[in-house]
């Protein structure tokens, strides 16, 4: 009577247990080895954290600021020249229904920005003097960091308001009743300084004046170089319609309309363009990973041909080897993968603070991070895994 021995199985903690033998053996090769599978996943998953991270504050600041700012600018004559705006352009455009706030600005032109009258005339720093309506931080959401705003009384006198880089340039930290600066050869007194303005960055770089004290300081013309308009969320695109012909009836065609909120967008869309760029390299150091684990494996099975003898002649079927090749496999790929996964969580949040953001890092980034690693670990244990389980118990006795 022949005894016939039930096959050889493994249980899955049988089959993990097999698995993890070689990497605990050798555990400056499984390093090195996860070490570039880390790369690339930490590459990818920085990258994508980074841009959500960019991308909500650029939707929080949206929402905080309003997309319905649009702005009225002169364009080109007809001559080639620039145009101008009518005086009457801001009550104008006040008239329109939909339309909430309105505040102009208009250019001094000839005026230049010095600290002190010891400057030499060629060291004007590329700032500009601009008269501003008392309307206009309400209106673009502009916020004083130091001092004051112009105001009814302040706007008759050579006082002003300096933005941001305008401060810093000019060496102003704070505002004091004996801080003055000279515009266009006039003493004027700082009575406060804004804060970067995220939807009209052109005022950073002004010294703002009232727009009273330009006419009778500094001979302003009086005609707006930008109106900056609040409307409706609802009539923002019908507003935007009428606003050239509103501004400018003699010659719309020479007036500029413009939405603020539409350059950020279009500034958030270079950055998803060149983040899916570094995605791309993330995806190359990868793929070099993925092959520092084949080779891995390879060499590891040529090692290894005496243990699979072994094995082999002790009952272990082709399918056990190949299952605990491609088990080693996945387990190398996966301890990349996860580190990857932490590094780069870790280096979008040290980012993401020193920007001021908060911190995400998308669920489909960590997943289809460690899904990647399992698919290189896979494809790169394959054929080691094929190659161990197709040895011939024989030979690979021979290596013992």
């Amino acid at each position: 009577m022949t005894l016939r021995h039930p096959p050889a199985r493994l249980r899955p903690s049988d089959v993990l247990a097999v698995g993890a033998v070689g990497l605990r053996t050798r555990p400056l090769r499984v390093f090195l080895s996860a070490l570039g599978i880390a790369i690339g996943i930490a590459a990818m998953t920085g990258v994508a954290g980074i841009s959500a991270s960019s991308r909500a504050d650029l939707d929080a600041q949206l929402a905080a600021l309003g997309t319905n700012l649009l702005t009225v600018a002169p364009g080109d004559s007809l001559s080639g020249g620039t145009a101008t705006l009518p005086a009457t352009a801001p009550a104008m455009i006040s008239r329109i229904g939909p339309v909430e706030k309105v505040a102009a600005t208009g250019t001094v032109a000839g005026a230049k920005v010095y600290r002190s009258d010891r400057i030499p005339a060629a060291e004007s720093g590329g700032l500009v003097v601009t008269a501003a309506d008392p309307k206009l931080p309400e209106t673009v959401g502009a916020r004083i960091a130091d001092g004051t705003w112009l105001n009814a009384a302040t706007a008759r006198y050579p006082a002003v308001v300096l933005g941001a880089t305008a401060a810093q340039r000019l060496g102003i930290g704070t505002v004091s009743p004996d801080v003055r600066i000279s515009l266009g050869g006039s003493w004027f007194t700082v009575i406060g300084v804004l804060d970067p303005v995220p939807l009209a960055p052109e005022l950073d770089s002004a010294a703002l004046v009232g727009w009273d004290a330009a006419g009778t300081y500094l001979a302003f013309d009086g005609h707006p170089t930008t109106v900056y308009t609040r409307s409706a969320d609802a009539s923002v695109a019908a507003v935007r319609d009428v606003l050239a012909a509103t501004a400018n009836p003699q010659s719309p065609g020479e007036v500029k309309v413009s939405r603020p909120s539409d350059a950020l967008a279009a500034r958030e869309a270079t950055d998803r363009a060149f983040s899916g760029l570094l995605i791309g390299l993330g995806a190359i150091a990868l793929l070099v990973g993925g092959v520092g684990v084949a080779n891995t494996m390879v060499v590891t099975v040529l090692e290894r041909r005496g243990e699979i003898g072994l094995r082999r002649a002790l009952g272990a079927t082709r399918g056990h080897v190949r299952t605990q090749f491609l088990v080693e496999s996945l387990l190398l790929s996966a301890l990349g993968g996860v580190a990857g996964v932490v590094l780069g969580m870790a280096a979008t949040t040290v980012y993401a603070r020193t920007q001021g953001w908060s911190a995400i890092t998308p669920a489909w980034a960590t997943a289809g991070g460690i899904g990647a690693t399992l698919l290189i670990g896979a494809a790169a244990g394959l054929y080691p895994a094929l190659r161990a389980s197709r040895l011939p118990p024989t030979e690979a006795l021979t290596a013992l």
